[in-house]
């Protein structure tokens, strides 16, 4: 194949307009149609010229697109995500890529059985300052890595729970948002091999948790922490500091810290802090701050999900990728629920 892929969205909900908006707008891809029973599923389609299916079965009678990208509710990906495989259609499914283990496990056996091409949304790779964070930390610019902190705090408003799904289990913070940061720890230290967490819902009393903290082991011997609370005034959190997503306020504050034997990395700003002289907590530090062009990183993966598609380019997130940072949200699931720490 070559040229432009031809794209179908399914889900016309707040990731899946934003999906819809990068295809119409990418040289790469073209957006065939919208797929989702709602009026919001309709309208999207009529806003971008396109058509309007109420599933995926009554688009496949009427038009055959080259992929599809799922940006459905976590607790349908699944389904979605089987039923592209059984029409052969490679997919792009937005994390997390199930909402447990075994359903995520069936999906990428089937993808994998059946030679489909099934890609997990974590965007976050694709986006620059990742990138060039990891290409720091591979070429020794902090030294050996040794200890992490990530943090998700920001206040969802009351409206946002309006939508049924997101007060059941399965589509809490840790769920939704966490498995970002946690996915980018991997992506930049290597694999985490065990969790200890605790989860609160102490302000809504939903059945999903709004606070959360966790530790982490890395296989590498380094030790980190990450907590997460969408019902907070904080800007500490990568939707309000780097800048990805217009609809959020942009604050000059870090999100990730990484240290190093040799310096340490805050992110999203790149610093880079090192001694000049011996390491030592009497030395100043030499702050430097890599350059990087920075790109929309969900515009860069629609890039990508059509150079797979045509063969040119294999998944940077794979279904199974995506299944190894389920593995870890699941840890952390369980461990809030028993209260102790579990091995992955």
């Amino acid at each position: 194949m070559t040229g432009r892929v031809r794209l179908a969205v399914m889900g016309a909900g707040l990731i899946g307009a934003r999906h819809a908006g990068h295809v119409a707008a990418s040289p790469e891809a073209v957006l065939s149609a919208v797929v989702d029973p709602s009026e919001a599923g309709r309208e999207a389609a009529a806003r971008h010229g396109v058509a309007w299916f109420a599933s995926l079965t009554e688009m496949l009678v009427a038009d055959r697109p080259d992929g599809v990208i799922v940006a459905t509710p976590n607790q349908v990906h699944v389904r979605n995500g089987l039923e592209c495989v059984a029409a052969g259609l490679p997919a792009l499914i937005e994390k997390p890529l199930a909402d447990d283990l075994a359903g995520g496990l069936r999906l990428v056996e089937a993808a994998e059985a059946a030679g489909v091409p099934l890609l997990t949304g974590h965007h976050r790779r694709h986006n620059p300052l990742m990138r060039k964070a990891k290409a720091l930390i591979e070429a020794g610019a902090i030294g050996r890595p040794l200890v992490a902190n990530a943090m998700f705090w920001l206040c969802k408003p009351d409206d946002y729970f309006d939508v049924p799904w997101r007060r059941e289990a399965g589509a809490g913070p840790v769920y939704l948002n966490l498995i970002h940061d946690v996915d980018c720890l991997r992506f930049l230290l290597g694999d985490i091999v065990a969790v200890q967490a605790i989860e609160s819902n102490a302000v809504r009393g939903f059945a999903v948790e709004e606070t959360a903290a966790i530790l982490l082991e890395f296989a590498s011997g380094a030790l980190g922490t990450a907590s997460v609370c969408d019902a907070t005034v904080a800007p500490w959190s990568w939707e309000m500091t780097a800048g990805e997503n217009p609809a959020y306020p942009q604050e000059r504050e870090h999100c990730y810290q990484i240290g190093g034997t040799e310096g340490s990395l805050a992110l999203p700003s790149l610093d880079l802090r090192r001694n000049p002289g011996a390491r030592s907590w009497w030395e100043p530090f030499d702050l430097s701050r890599p350059g990087v062009r920075l790109e929309d990183p969900l515009a860069a993966q629609v890039r990508h999900f059509a150079a797979v598609i045509r063969g040119e380019e294999s998944p940077l997130v794979s279904g199974r990728e995506g299944l190894r940072t389920l593995h870890v949200i699941d840890a952390v699931k369980r461990s809030a629920a028993i209260g102790q720490r579990v091995v992955i």
